[in-house]
């Protein structure tokens, strides 16, 4: 398997060019030759159900998060969770406006519901019951109208001639190329330059407002969180996890490192998509579970068993992401804080982010490796704080060296023969963009990218419907070539 076609099979792509190839059977011999003797044991539930929970999960983010009609959600939004293959299997979701919730039956009869909870925006609900076990709260952020701040912290765009040296025709193509084909579905394309915003273009429908389906990008919103609190002294990057259920003696899961779940290296047992050994036929994968079992997802995380010793095998996988959000309420409770508001106010209300919908599992437990929704603007402040080095107006916001930490290699995955991947950022070290190799990304299924281009001081971000991923890719790299000629390099 190339390393480029991994990339595109996590991303849920279409195979992409060609790259330097780490077969499979090495990988896999690899990881065997290092396996422990713990047992697996399948998620339980019925694959349908699972199915139809995501399908309702996805459309009632589509509908009454971002807005979109109906019909059209149900042809192309959200695959990942909902697959489309299996759509025409289940009855066609019921939306119901009043109660703010999805319905989708099974072909076995079992009815899934996700309901829309205002600021946790959609929850799956557990089957058999009709409310979730955590009370809501409004999120209540201290920004302005942003059409009174400048940006970046608002909307207000400087009206003082392009940064000399661009070629702006050529930026103008870049984000038309962006677009082409019509295929690509290409719902937000932004650009900034040191901060600037230089161009962006939105898709029918679409606003700078309008949160847009982001998947695992939320991987990269969690190491950020963690980081705030690495910076205020809660945690450092190299202890030990301090996971509740790993605390009994000997218990071999208690040398797991922080640092180890932000480089999707834990070596926790659970099955993904991605993983190169991968057998639909062992029935559901954890890692996909983890989202549509409506069960508290950070109990089910903590009590897998290990499957390599931690630290030694690379593997995306959604479990090490759920446990560092489980550290992260852990930390946020102890202290007496509320905790659904907390991102927002340790960390959006400091960029100016507005548009965030992080979505939680029945328990109130945020499910950020994907279920979050936002617009491309407040991505792009986010991937302007890495290019800042966790700088903005002035104040550190995360620790020294912490950029430097997200957006290196993890050891297990160089291990691995596999360099593409840093503490939950991809890396570009093997040229899955056709920009400069020290670039590194926020990354969804369907081609949602936050591509941060140190060496060009850019910020890029582009956003889709799932449906064209794949040409979206292609139109992403068309864009980016004439981005790397219109724009100079650092100096």
């Amino acid at each position: 398997m190339s390393r480029t076609l991994s990339f595109a099979i996590v991303l849920g792509l279409a195979a992409t060019p060609a790259a330097p190839q780490v077969p499979r059977d090495t990988l896999v011999q690899r990881a065997k030759a290092l396996e422990l003797d713990t047992p697996y044991v399948a998620p339980p539930g019925d694959v349908q159900a699972h199915h139809a929970a995501g399908y309702a999960k996805v459309m009632c983010s589509a509908v009454f998060i971002t807005g979109l009609d109906p019909d059209f959600a149900r042809e192309n939004v959200g695959f990942f969770t909902g697959p489309y293959e299996e759509r025409a299997k289940v009855a066609k979701p019921v939306i119901d406006r009043n109660a703010k919730a999805v319905h989708v039956t099974a072909p076995n009869g079992v009815r899934r519901t996700a309901r829309y909870l205002g600021d946790q925006g959609c929850v799956t609900l557990p089957l058999g019951k009709d409310a979730v076990d955590f009370k809501p709260v409004k999120v209540k952020g201290r920004l302005p109208d942003p059409a009174t701040q400048p940006w970046p912290m608002g909307d207000m765009l400087p009206k003082d001639p392009a940064p000399a040296g661009h070629d702006m025709a050529k930026v103008k193509r870049a984000v038309a190329a962006a677009f082409e084909p019509g295929s690509a579905m290409t719902a937000a394309f932004v650009v900034t330059w040191k901060g600037r915003l230089i161009a962006e273009r939105y898709g029918e429908g679409i606003t700078l407002h309008t949160p847009l389906e982001s998947w695992s990008m939320g991987k990269s919103v969690t190491a950020s969180l963690m980081g705030i609190l690495i910076r205020q002294g809660v945690y450092q990057l190299d202890q030990p996890a301090p996971i509740p259920q790993w605390q009994a003696p000997g218990d071999a899961r208690a040398k797991i490192r922080i640092s180890d779940l932000l480089h999707m290296s834990s070596g926790l047992r659970i099955r993904a998509p991605q993983d190169p050994d991968y057998d639909p036929s062992r029935g559901y994968p954890d890692h996909v579970y983890l989202y549509t079992g409506a069960v508290d997802a950070f109990q089910y995380a903590a009590t897998r068993p290990l499957q390599w010793p931690p630290g030694a095998v690379g593997r995306y996988r959604n479990s090490d992401p759920v446990l560092v959000n489980y550290l992260i309420r852990l930390a946020v409770e102890k202290r007496g804080e509320e905790y659904l508001s907390f991102p927002q106010r340790a960390l959006f209300d400091t960029l100016g982010i507005r548009t965030m919908v992080l979505e939680t599992d029945p328990h109130g437990n945020f499910l950020m490796q994907g279920y979050e929704l936002a617009s491309a603007r407040d991505w792009a402040r986010l991937g302007n704080l890495y290019l800042q080095d966790g700088v903005w107006n002035g104040k550190r916001i995360l620790p020294e060296g912490y950029v430097k930490f997200a957006s290196t290699v993890a050891p297990a995955w160089q291990a691995d023969g596999r360099p593409i991947y840093g503490g939950f950022f991809w890396l570009n070290t093997e040229g899955a963009f056709p920009v400069p190799r020290d670039a590194y990304y926020m990354a969804g299924s369907g081609t949602q990218i936050a591509l941060i281009i140190p060496s060009h001081d850019l910020v890029v971000v582009r956003m889709g419907h799932y449906r064209g991923g794949g040409p979206g890719y292609q139109s992403l790299s068309r864009a980016l070539e004439l981005l790397m000629e219109a724009v100079p390099a650092r100096k």
